[in-house]
């Protein structure tokens, strides 16, 4: 399947996750959002939010990445996308389409015109509507108030949050006829280093990138997961925890939080588990709570190239609007 299927799954992912991100009291995931098997849109309060006791003061108009979500910052019980419709994506998910979509309308990619695409979007107002914004962003817009160049921003980050546009990445350059193997996976090493430059994300990243190259040339998942060399995956464990319930695996045996490399192990344990059924892997992610969001970046990634997206999911999805609408002219593209 081509890797389009990943980027697409990836989204379907997020926006699934999207309103109980960061739930991490599995009680009140289940009693504000019950056992949904649809998009739903985020609602307030957020028990587990902690926007209450984070800050962020922009040192200089390179660094107002918030604009009128500022005055969020500091309240208890903010959604961290309040504002999001059911089946939006999150920022860093937005910025995965605007990714694609850039490489597609300007028929190639080059990291340092991406990364000036990605400064003036962040500091256009308007351009997200979500409320948070990872530490990631809020690094690098400092680095660049202070002078530094876009492509030395970047700061020692070890969240799978890293992973967020590697999908888009990937379909971007495939759409490009750009299929090298090892160019691949050299372009999104790149694109994570600009952002997240620390040993754990870029490993993540080579990983997962080589996980989708070897699923669009037909591999099984769960072949492939058993073949690759990646740290803390192992069938005889994921084979001993088939059985369990999902929220003691991701919960106990794994964090449900977003430090790498246990987070992305967490999603490839879903991918393995549920590797022909889409829809009940990215369900299941959901409903784990923690940092879902972005381990659906990696589930709903390789899923949608292992065994496809069901279109019950591209019609409740609204990046769909801005792809099509974007991108329609464009010859051979399926989206």
């Amino acid at each position: 399947m081509s890797l389009q299927n990943a980027f697409l799954g990836s989204l379907v992912g997020d926006a699934l996750s999207m309103p109980v991100h960061w739930y991490y009291d599995r009680n009140a995931l289940d009693r504000d959002y019950g056992d949904f098997d649809e998009y739903l849109a985020p609602r307030n309060p957020h028990p587990d939010s902690i926007l209450w006791r984070s800050k962020y003061e922009p040192i200089g108009p390179k660094a107002d990445i918030l604009h009128d979500q500022k005055k969020y910052w500091g309240e208890r019980g903010v959604h961290y996308h309040q504002f999001l419709q059911a089946g939006e994506n999150t920022l860093n998910l937005k910025l995965s389409v605007e990714l694609y979509r850039w490489i597609i309308l300007h028929g190639k990619y080059d990291l340092d015109g991406w990364l000036r695409r990605y400064a003036e979007i962040m500091l256009t107002p308007g351009w997200h509507k979500d409320t948070y914004a990872e530490e990631y962003h809020r690094n690098f817009f400092t680095r660049y108030a202070r002078g530094k160049t876009l492509q030395s921003c970047g700061s020692a980050d070890l969240h799978i949050g890293s992973l967020s546009l590697v999908p888009g990445l990937l379909a971007g350059l495939d759409a490009l006829d750009i299929t090298d193997p090892a160019t691949l996976i050299e372009h999104a090493i790149s694109l994570v280093r600009s952002s997240h430059d620390h040993e754990h994300s870029l490993r993540a990243a080579a990983d997962f990138a080589r996980i989708l190259i070897h699923l669009s040339d037909g591999t099984p998942i769960r072949k492939v997961l058993s073949e690759l060399p990646i740290p803390g995956v192992s069938v005889s464990k994921f084979m001993n925890w088939v059985d369990l319930p999902d929220r003691v695996v991701v919960g106990e045996k794994l964090s449900t939080a977003c430090y790498l490399p246990e987070s992305f192990v967490a999603s490839l344990y879903f991918s393995w588990k549920y590797h022909d059924d889409f829809s009940l892997a990215l369900l299941q992610n959901a409903k784990v709570g923690g940092d879902n969001c972005h381990r659906a970046v990696v589930v709903g990634g390789t899923l949608g190239i292992g065994c496809g997206v069901p279109r019950k999911w591209l019609r409740g999805l609204r990046s769909m609007e801005d792809l099509r609408c974007d991108l329609r002219s464009v010859k051979g593209l399926s989206l």
